[in-house]
């Protein structure tokens, strides 16, 4: 089965006096794309078909995957569809008593009488934080399996576990369950869907206090400006999202009962994660959303309890900066699934559901990946498909549409865990905003792709300051 993983969907460094029509292939990842040629070059038939090309920003010809979900249901076995309640408990079971057997060792022999040098306590410690962080992801991920109502065939045991362990992450359950959910509905949606959503061309614009023509005459946005902003995203990404809404759509006028009308993402616009009248619910969602946030008070008293009684910078290490390392970890791994170079996203009159769901990205990320993060990268793209399957029956379902799914389906699973990292860098440097191929026509124009200002890959369309 050919992939759209292939060595030339490396990032391509464009020459930016080039022409923005690129070739689908390019002899060396390296290379500026070049001029496609046309069969004649009288044949104005041949430049409206090459005008209407549809190209990723790596210059790769892209066609509107053209399946249905029937297909993609049929080809997957029954018995992936069984969810055991006993194998989804002893996961979370196994990961609590992982969790608690080393902040146990770490409590108990990494204290100054049994490891005297500071620096070496320091540089011990600093290890407890990550481990509690990876396994702290993998009971993030177990609960979103309850939110998805994969874990088991009973929703109240479901809800239950989902509830208990986000609360202990501070993640509020129910209200990010509606929320995912409605994001599951809508990928690769402009206007509807939830998580990270890139901005247009007229957005990002406007972010950078440039008219639209500019964008394509920009000068490179410096690796210190991208690291920063890497990094303001990596720690407080998730807080963000569930306290202004940052990556989601802001179309909330549009939302049931009008709830959204005068409601804005962003500091005190109404929109969150914690009020039970934010557009993001509808009215029957209050009580669920009360309940997440009652979870959140129990844990904080908890918490205050424990900071009040065995000290703030006991509490910091103990709980603190792994709860960054879940929060890295979590918005790494999103951030990733939905921005790739590869990836299209569509206008409203576009988009459905199978192509939405297709507008993601499976990657490896080794042990770690499969065994405590419990493969939520691996198979991502067959959970935006078939959302109910446990996780560990993914693989084996996942294998069976990728026959289906044909060039459409994507992964960097090759580049292994370090491709992952590399992963990050690029698509932060790579992935700026999404405007449809210049050019292209009919329903071509309502397909977006990730353009930049850094020189890489297909140039942003040319567009003249009399036409703005």
């Amino acid at each position: 089965m050919s992939s759209t993983a292939v060595p030339k969907r490396v990032a391509l460094h464009r020459n930016p006096t080039e022409s923005s029509a690129a070739s689908s292939v390019s002899p060396s990842p390296f290379d500026s794309p070049r001029q496609s040629p046309s069969s004649t070059s009288l044949s104005s038939m041949a430049s409206e078909m090459e005008a209407s090309k549809m190209l990723d920003t790596y210059g790769n010809e892209f066609k509107i995957p053209d399946y249905t979900i029937k297909q993609i249901r049929d080809a997957i076995p029954a018995h992936c569809f069984h969810r055991s309640a006993a194998t989804s408990l002893y996961y979370v079971f196994r990961d609590m008593a992982i969790l608690a057997s080393v902040f146990y060792l770490f409590h108990n022999y990494v204290t100054p009488q049994t490891v005297p040098f500071l620096p070496a306590r320091v540089a011990l410690w600093t290890v407890y934080t990550i481990v509690q962080g990876l396994v702290g992801t993998g009971v993030w991920v177990l609960a979103h399996e309850c939110g998805h109502q994969a874990f088991s065939p009973s929703k109240v045991l479901n809800d239950t576990v989902g509830w208990i362990c986000h609360s202990l992450l501070l993640v509020p359950y129910f209200s990010w369950k509606i929320s995912h959910g409605k994001h599951h509905k809508a990928t690769g949606n402009l206007a509807r869907d939830m998580v990270f959503v890139p901005k247009t061309r007229e957005q990002y614009a406007s972010r950078v206090g440039r008219t639209l023509h500019e964008l394509g005459e920009l000068m490179e946005e410096t690796p210190i400006l991208t690291a920063s902003n890497l990094l303001l995203q990596q720690l407080f990404g998730w807080p963000m999202y569930l306290l202004t809404n940052v990556t989601g759509h802001n179309n909330h006028a549009k939302q049931p009962e009008g709830r959204g009308k005068g409601k804005s993402n962003g500091w005190f616009g109404g929109v969150n994660h914690f009020n039970p009248a934010s557009p993001l619910y509808e009215a029957k969602d209050a009580k669920l959303i009360a309940l997440s946030d009652l979870g959140l008070f129990l844990t904080g008293t908890a918490l205050y309890f424990i900071g009040s009684n065995f000290g703030w910078l006991n509490l910091l290490v103990w709980y603190g900066i792994p709860y960054l390392w879940v929060n890295h970890w979590l918005v790494a791994i999103t951030f990733l699934q939905h921005t790739d170079p590869s990836l299209p996203h569509y206008q409203p009159e576009v988009w459905n559901f199978a192509r939405g769901a297709a507008a993601t990205i499976d990657r490896d990320f080794g042990f770690v990946g499969r065994h405590i993060f419990h493969g939520i990268i691996e198979t991502h793209v067959l959970h935006h498909y078939v959302s109910n399957i446990p996780f560990y029956n993914a693989d084996e379902a996942s294998d069976a549409i990728k026959d289906v799914m044909g060039d459409h389906y994507r992964t960097e699973a090759h580049t292994g865990w370090t491709g992952f990292f590399k992963a990050l860098w690029t698509s932060a440097r790579v992935c700026h905003f999404v405007e449809p191929t210049e050019g292209a026509t009919g329903e071509s124009q309502g397909v977006l792709f990730y353009r930049n200002t850094n020189g890489i890959g297909v140039p942003p369309s040319k567009m003249t300051a009399k036409a703005q």
